[in-house]
Parts: C-alpha cells; sequence; structure tokens
C-alpha cells in the first residue's frame, strides 16, 4: 500500500510528514493487502485565520478492483482530523470490502475466489 500525503496552507516537515504516513498505515493496516494507494490531503480550511474546526484531512483509498473511496473530517487540529478520518475510512472499507475479508480483518471464505 502506498501512501502520499498532500497539505494545504499547513506547515509539515518530512518528520512530520513520516508521523502522518505511520499513523494512516497503522489504522487502515488491516485492509493493506486491498489497498493500492491511499492518498491523505491536510487542509486549514481558513488558511490561518482561525476559527473552530478548521483543520481537515481526506483520504482517498484505492482497493484493487473497487472505484475509489473518499472520506472527509473536519476537527480544530489537524491529529484529530486525521482520527477521524481515519475512522470513517475504516467503516467505509469495512462496507466496501465485507465480501474480502470480515469486521475482524480475517480473510473470507470466498478469498481465494478472488485471487
Amino acid at each position: 500500500m502506498q501512501i502520499q500525503i498532500n497539505t494545504h496552507h499547513t506547515a509539515g516537515d518530512e518528520g512530520y510528514t513520516a508521523r502522518v504516513e505511520a499513523r494512516i498505515a497503522e489504522g487502515l493496516d488491516r485492509f493493506a493487502r486491498h489497498l493500492t494507494r491511499v492518498e491523505v490531503h491536510l487542509e486549514d480550511v481558513n488558511a490561518g485565520k482561525g476559527g473552530a474546526d478548521d483543520k481537515r484531512c481526506m483520504i482517498e483509498a484505492r482497493p484493487t478492483n473497487h472505484a475509489p473511496l473518499a472520506v472527509s473530517h473536519q476537527a480544530p487540529t489537524l491529529p484529530q482530523a486525521i482520527d477521524g478520518a481515519i475512522d470513517k475510512a475504516r467503516r467505509v472499507l469495512d462496507g466496501a470490502l465485507a465480501p474480502r475479508t470480515d469486521h475482524k480483518g480475517r480473510g473470507s471464505v470466498r478469498d481465494n475466489e478472488l485471487r
């Protein structure tokens, strides 16, 4: 699973990007074998003007043999926005990939048919 981090109006060095990448990888690890790519967009919606819930994280996951799935979450801080988007991505991926995996991450009986 390849993870790409994009930032818009947010400051982030390579270390921060690596930590975000690790958090995404950990949060979506049970889907890793079904995903080819995950794009993460981090944005300060107000571009530094301040305000409540002005940080947004959008995650676009690209499962194999399935259309891309995207979720977004806004929160007061980037870590909260990232965690919220990961939770939403898990729920969406659970629904979309249900035939491939059960809710605990084990392969389903039909998993062998997909290969």
